[in-house]
């Protein structure tokens, strides 16, 4: 039996919409609209139905002629949000084109939309916009030769790196004060700490010293992981009957 809070089960989109009583003044288009700026401004924790309300000139109360709770307004969210990710055309650019297009586009959406992060694995991903990225996903997964269970493992590789790379450029932003100071600065606040641990840490000392700086590049790091996965499957293809 299903739990009674299943979130897959109570997903907005696995039961029919709910009858709607009366004249609307806001579409359900608006309010997710409405909620998604208010996220990117103030975060999940700043995020609630009274605040969303207030910014559209709402009593918080109506927002519940729109959703059954902010559960599922989240779900929405997160659906809208997944409306941005882009995928080339494997048929056009070729599926390693493609692949590397689809992680480069969702670290991109998650950068400008870092709160989502938290919500995956929590928040059921069924609307029809993560629907469609599955389906472009699996559809250049295909094209390069892969099959079955491959075409899953291949896909969580890809967006797995795209979410590990936008979790901590996320964090890299929130520690700089998003922008109130350089990372630069921030490596010259650790430096006296590191010099300290020296003694104790050789290696790493040696290290952080040599290549910190290049770190202050994280699409350097983020393409050359990508590069080093796509050349892996690439191998894996190959080496197939």
């Amino acid at each position: 039996m299903a739990s009674e809070n299943d979130p897959f089960t109570e997903s907005v989109w696995m039961r029919p919409g709910r009858p709607r009583r009366g004249r609307p003044q806001l579409s359900r288009e608006e309010i997710v609209a409405a909620a998604v700026a208010l996220l990117d401004a103030e975060g999940l924790e700043g995020f609630s139905m009274r605040r969303l309300g207030a910014s559209i000139s709402a009593g918080a109360t109506s927002m519940y002629f729109y959703v059954a709770n902010k559960d599922e307004l989240l779900e929405l969210v997160v659906d809208e949000v997944l409306g941005e990710v882009e995928i080339p055309d494997a048929g056009e650019v070729g599926w390693r084109e493609a692949a590397a297009g689809l992680a480069r586009s969702f670290r991109t959406v998650l950068l400008r939309h870092s709160w989502v992060i938290a919500l995956f694995g929590t928040h059921p991903a069924l609307g029809p916009n993560a629907m469609r990225v599955s389906d472009r996903t699996i559809a250049l997964l295909s094209a390069a030769g892969l099959s079955g269970a491959e075409i899953g493992w291949a896909s969580s590789l890809l967006v797995s790196q795209a979410i590990g790379y936008a979790t901590s450029d996320a964090a890299m932003k929130r520690a700089t004060r998003g922008g109130e100071k350089s990372p630069a600065d921030l490596i010259e606040q650790l430096r006296p700490f590191v010099e300290r641990m020296a003694d104790d840490f050789p290696a790493y000392s040696d290290y952080w010293r040599q290549n910190m700086p290049l770190h202050l590049d994280p699409d350097a790091g983020f393409e050359f992981a990508l590069d080093r996965i796509l050349d892996g499957l690439q191998s894996w293809i190959d080496r197939r009957p």
